[in-house]
């Protein structure tokens, strides 16, 4: 056992389920035998609290570091914010200059307003949403956060969010008053986005979707969310917290075409340093004057700054289009690697974050299995792919060799009915588990 996974069984005992993010749970990839814990990360390289080195070909800080680990440009900004100080009683410039940008980059926009995280950006754009219409439901599509607005669907239907997000997330401690403000229809859908939205037409805030993920917008969908939002007279708010930077320098919705009343970004604006952004238009963000929406560390100084080099950086690199190719390579290089060895897999997501499916029934099983076998070769890995700048050639071609000898143990122990028995560990957690 080593230092990572030693300190995990400490940290469980001090931190309700261990880690902070449920995405960084060392039992959603392996369990007993992830490194849990990190003593530097630069580019694509991760130490672990060992001293073993990885590359991570996984999820780059959850999607956080678009640009790569310890970026030098994101982090000079960072250190001269630090060196002239990050808190003051005077706001920062900083804010100013960055919401300009956003507004340039996004023309339909003309106001902004700041948070440090994914999902309090978006219960701020629900807020004002809610504030400028008066009306109090929410329709939504996707994952969206953690926070009451959210999960409250599920004080309506148990199992609202089994199949949009994870199964097993129980609303305890959401109030049941909250129940039916939230309604949900699946990505694609533009029936259920209409039977959802037409029953409360009069009472519906707002429709929240991520303009793309998993899949691509089948023709005239994203046309009709913004004909129905318009219809109803409801915000139309683009959670870009994942999409955003991915495939552009911006928001993924203005390469469809569809013009939001307000976006929300994270994430990757700012390469890893806590900022997030809502943006809108300023006949619905005025409404934010109406209600109390404050927070001190939303003018803190670090974040803007990592924001505005990462940002300028990304498009003075063209920083989106290496993304999609680097996820192109990954994304013919599991299906041409499955196919020799006759694993069946399904390939799916944008090209910046791919996603790789195992078509069998024990496939979390198959997965936690991936994910052992390429630990052991140097990777950090899962069954997602997500892109950063600093990923190169040679990144790509020694994972997918290494992905490629990783397919024929599975191949193999599939036939053998022995993918369990291969394991170093219990199965990887597919949902939201309480833990002992």
């Amino acid at each position: 056992m080593g230092k990572g996974q030693s300190l995990y069984k400490k940290a469980k005992k001090l931190i309700p389920g261990g880690t902070q993010l449920l995405s960084k749970r060392p039992e959603m990839f392996l369990p007993d035998n992830w490194p849990s814990y990190y003593s530097k990360a630069k580019g694509v390289e991760v130490w672990d609290l060992d001293g073993n080195e990885y590359i991570d070909m996984s999820y780059m800080g959850i999607g956080a570091c678009v640009l790569g680990y310890a970026d030098p440009d994101v982090d000079s900004a960072v250190k001269s914010a630090v060196d002239n100080g990050s808190m003051c009683t005077l706001n920062c410039p900083e804010e100013v200059e960055l919401a300009e940008l956003l507004c340039r980059i996004h023309p339909w926009a003309q106001m902004v307003r700041y948070a440090r995280g994914g999902g309090e950006a978006v219960a701020i754009a629900v807020r004002i949403a809610r504030a400028a219409t008066g009306r109090e439901k929410v329709v939504f599509c996707g994952y969206h956060g953690w926070h009451d607005w959210y999960l409250s669907v599920n004080l309506g239907a148990a199992d609202a969010l089994d199949g949009l997000l994870l199964p097993g997330l129980q609303p305890a401690g959401v109030p049941h008053s909250l129940k039916n403000t939230a309604l949900t229809f699946y990505y694609n859908d533009l029936d259920g986005l209409k039977a959802a939205a037409g029953k409360y037409k009069d009472e519906v805030a707002a429709i929240v979707i991520e303009p793309v993920r998993r899949v691509e917008p089948q023709p005239a969908f994203l046309e009709g969310v913004r004909k129905i939002a318009d219809d109803i007279k409801a915000v139309l708010i683009c959670d870009e917290v994942s999409s955003g930077w991915r495939l552009n320098s911006g928001g993924a919705h203005l390469l469809y075409g569809l013009m939001p009343d307000i976006a929300v970004f994270a994430k990757g604006m700012s390469n890893g340093y806590p900022m997030a952004a809502v943006i809108g238009r300023e006949r619905v963000m005025q409404a934010a004057q109406q209600s109390f929406i404050s927070s001190t560390y939303w003018t803190e100084r670090t974040g803007p700054a990592a924001a505005l080099a990462t940002i300028k950086k990304h498009i003075k690199l063209n920083a989106a289009e290496h993304l999609i190719e680097m996820g192109k390579l990954i994304q013919q290089g599991w299906q041409s690697a499955a196919g020799k060895v006759g694993l069946k897999v399904a390939v799916s997501g944008i090209p910046p974050m791919s996603h790789l499916s195992f078509e069998y029934e024990n496939s979390q099983a198959v997965k936690t299995l991936f994910t052992q076998e390429m630990l052991q070769r140097g990777f950090l890995a899962t069954n997602a792919f997500y892109a950063a700048y600093a990923h190169k050639d040679k990144h790509i071609k020694s994972y997918l060799k290494a992905a490629g000898e990783s397919f024929a143990v599975l191949k193999s122990a599939i036939d053998d009915n022995r993918v369990e028995k291969l394991l170093g560990g219990p199965v990887a957690h597919s949902g939201f588990y309480r833990l002992t």
